[in-house]
């Protein structure tokens, strides 16, 4: 993989979709690898249903996605610091 991207989600399509938008709207460019819609239009299924998307950042963003998907996280467990 590059060094010029960095992956910072591994989990469900429906979540990834959701921190995919989080990211856009707070100017960070995301990749969004789908494994499973992926294989699906190629005619198959790969792996469980579970994680199967990976978001992925440029480098000099990665801190700062990784911050905010924390932050999701820890808001939504309801373990705000």
């Amino acid at each position: 993989m590059s060094d010029d991207i960095k992956k910072v989600y591994t989990g469900t399509r429906i979540e990834g979709m959701f921190l995919k938008e989080m990211l856009e709207e707070s100017e960070i460019g995301v990749i969004m690898k789908d494994r499973l819609a992926s294989s699906a239009l190629a005619g198959w299924a790969d792996g469980p249903v579970g994680d199967t998307v990976f978001l992925y950042v440029e480098t000099y963003n990665e801190v700062k996605a990784k911050e905010l998907i924390e932050t999701y996280f820890s808001e939504r467990d309801g373990k705000e610091e």
